[in-house]
């Protein structure tokens, strides 16, 4: 999922990964039950969690369409999904919604609107996420989540003019530091690297981030300025930023960010460490199947092979995983065409530096001349500048 979802829960205190992750499987053939009854899977338990689902379904069965309840039970359920990279936990936010179903713009309030979108994003239908937040905005302007969500759903699509307007208008409804480290991300991704890095390091700078329920700000503060270093081509910076945001709090994000500048860095023996007591989801799985290659990871090689196939039975599934497909066909099974084949589709959907730096890796490793023309022509097109690139083309 896309690294730009985290950008909502840090500013907003939503945590927000960057991929969606389908269940395990054990192959390929899907599974018929025999009956209504029969448990096909049970999914994981979490501490603190099933009494409050209990709750939340029952105050839903009671009341489908308070607002407040619905909301309350869609985000639970979509924190979930995140924690633990289960994309079935975010159908469940879904349905907590299906009382306003279809969404329109005059029928369904705008905080439904807007949970329906932030669902949706985490899903990758970001053309229906963003329309939809356009509807919740025409009803409701000021709303704060509306534009954080638009801003991060237009720079993950590589559409930085769009997003710096929808990071104003948060500036003009919401607290100032939001819109501040907003442009300051998209003026990082332009190559204006000394701007985007004053601005973030200002907004550290102030006292009342100290206080420790302020971490969660920091260490996503320090994580964007840790990213903007790599694109910058500074890396010692860049591993400072990423060890104080690790000291600050940790995160799915981080950790899996920070993994990947162990490993561009030649410090794949530090990664397993790293991510040792994260959920094995399939971003988790497929960082330790590239540092541990074929010889020493083939539990999570074949882990991902089976997931992968299972994905390959759902519809649309390819393109919204193509990303990770790519970086597993592209780090451990070597296979620089199909690499280059999925990153291609990837592109399509998202084009965050990590998705334009995967077309270049497999163009190159493919010796397809035509493809990096394409990265060439996409980094124009977006405004995207990364020294990680420009030293591969």
């Amino acid at each position: 999922m896309s690294g730009a979802a985290m950008r909502v829960r840090a500013l907003m205190r939503w945590l927000v990964p960057a991929f969606v992750v389908l269940a395990g499987a054990a192959g390929a053939a899907p599974r018929v039950p025999a009956s209504d009854e029969a448990i096909v899977e049970t999914l994981p338990s979490i501490a603190g969690w099933s009494r409050d689902e209990r709750r939340l379904r029952r105050e839903l069965a009671q009341s489908p369409r308070d607002e407040g309840v619905a909301i309350a039970a869609a985000q639970a359920y979509l924190d979930l999904a995140r924690a633990q990279g289960d994309a079935r936990y975010a159908g469940y936010a879904m349905a907590a919604l299906q009382a306003w179903e279809p969404v329109s713009a005059g029928a369904t309030p705008p905080a439904v609107l807007v949970m329906h979108a932030t669902v949706a994003q985490f899903l990758h239908d970001f053309d229906g996420a963003e329309a939809t937040l356009k509807m919740a905005l025409a009803r409701q302007p000021t709303h704060a989540r509306a534009w954080i969500t638009l801003a991060t759903i237009l720079r993950v699509r590589g559409r930085y003019s769009e997003s710096d307007a929808a990071c104003r208008a948060l500036g003009r409804v919401g607290p100032a530091l939001y819109a501040i480290a907003c442009l300051a991300e998209n003026a990082g991704l332009r190559g204006e690297h000394a701007a985007a890095r004053s601005a973030l390091q200002g907004l550290l700078a102030d006292p009342a981030l100290a206080h420790p329920r302020q971490a969660g700000t920091r260490q996503w503060l320090l994580t964007s300025v840790a990213e903007i270093e790599e694109r910058a081509g500074r890396p010692a910076a860049a591993e400072l930023a990423y060890r104080q945001a690790l000291d600050t709090e940790r995160s799915g994000y981080l950790l899996l960010a920070y993994s990947d500048f162990l490993q561009r860095h030649g410090r794949a023996a530090e990664i397993a460490p790293l991510l040792g007591k994260e959920p094995r989801n399939d971003a988790v799985l497929l960082r330790l199947a590239v540092a541990g290659r074929r010889d020493s990871a083939q539990r999570e090689v074949q882990e991902l092979q089976a997931r992968f196939a299972a994905a390959a039975l759902r519809p649309h599934a390819t393109s919204v995983h193509a990303r990770e497909q790519a970086l597993f066909a592209l780090d451990v099974q070597g296979d620089a065409r199909r690499a280059l084949a999925l990153a291609r589709v990837n592109v399509q959907l998202q084009r965050e530096p990590i998705d334009l730096l995967l077309l270049a890796r497999a163009a190159v490793a493919a010796r397809d001349e035509a493809a990096c023309g394409e990265v060439k022509a996409l980094l124009q097109q977006t405004g995207l500048r990364d020294a990680r690139i420009d030293a591969i083309l």
